[in-house]
């Protein structure tokens, strides 16, 4: 048998025994890591998505929290697990931030991971003690430029979907504030509402009862377009801030190398989990909205958000 031959013969092999293994995917429990702490917006929204879909797949998903470095430690630990279809990722925009700005990172998200489907995405709103003087967006910004660093503003660390929310604001605005990171999103909350920081730009979900109830005041919420639940409140672009819009959103990854049958097998599973309708109401609770991809399309959509993302870094001078 010459070499050629041999090498064919490895491949088929190997071919088979990838198809062998996707075809009889899931036969034992699966892991999910969520790299930030219980209780944000981006540990209760996967949570929500990885019960109904351990039903689905008829495999129990044992969910942890391995908060760190903006969701560094917990997604390279995902990145660097066997691609075997048992260690899935909840990630969140950070995913195309927080590499980028932590030099220690030890895995590249366009490299290392495989996207395999969307949950959605939603806005944060900009939410303030309700003691502040500021009535209104322009009073805050009026205000913070004329005493440039006196501003605190609070995330739940370097490089999250909220801290980079309030860096694109900040820069567009022309402010100059003190972030504040914190290991999880309660503690945040729990600061603002003690008046301890300025300003928070909270996870939609989160940030509705409280201003419901009086306890917070919104200034502006993140996204381009107003939100339904906030009608009143206004957006960067209304003001006339240019490119300070922002949203966050959710998804799941595996290691790059998985079997491309499994990342199909379990792309069709969740994309029929998330077509229930009593899923869809359940995150639209939360202030999720519908951002259905195919995982080619979610790989190409994180490329992309890294190179714009490399931008802002660069010209706010965020750092680790």
């Amino acid at each position: 048998m010459n070499r050629f031959l041999r090498a064919f013969c490895v491949l088929v092999g190997f071919w088979t025994a990838t198809a062998a293994q996707a075809e009889g995917w899931p036969t034992r429990l699966i892991k999910a890591t969520i790299p930030f702490g219980p209780g944000s917006a981006a540990d209760v929204v996967p949570r929500l998505v990885f019960e109904r879909l351990a039903a689905e797949l008829g495999q129990s998903i044992v969910v942890e929290n391995r908060a760190g470095g903006g969701g560094v430690v917990g997604s390279a630990l995902v990145a660097k697990s066997d691609p075997d279809g048992y260690s899935l990722l909840a990630q969140s925009s950070a995913l195309t931030v927080a590499p980028l700005i932590f030099p220690s990172a030890s895995f590249d998200p366009t490299r290392d991971l495989a996207s395999v489907f969307m949950i959605g995405s939603g806005a944060n709103v900009m939410i303030v003690p309700k003691e502040r003087p500021w009535k209104t967006i322009q009073d805050f910004i009026a205000d913070a430029r004329a005493k440039p660093g006196s501003i605190s503003f609070g995330s739940v660390g370097i490089g999250s979907a909220v801290h980079i929310s309030s860096e694109k604001f900040r820069y567009a605005a022309g402010i100059e504030a003190t972030h504040v990171p914190y290991r999880a999103g309660p503690e945040v909350i729990a600061d603002i509402l003690g008046g301890r920081i300025d300003l928070y730009f909270c996870p939609l979900a989160t940030a509705l009862p409280l201003i419901r109830e009086g306890q917070v005041r919104a200034l502006v919420v993140s996204t381009a377009k107003r939100v339904a639940d906030l009608p009143d409140v206004p957006t960067p672009v209304e003001i006339g801030l240019k490119d300070a819009d922002s949203e966050i959103w959710f998804g799941v990854f595996v290691p790059a190398k998985t079997p491309r049958e499994i990342v199909e097998k379990l792309h069709a599973t969740g994309e029929r989990v998330l077509a229930n309708p009593a899923m869809q109401a359940s995150l639209k609770k939360l202030g999720i909205e519908p951002m259905a991809m195919k995982p080619a399309e979610m790989d190409d959509f994180v490329k992309r958000e890294m190179a714009a993302n490399l931008e802002l870094i660069k010209a706010a001078g965020i750092k680790p």
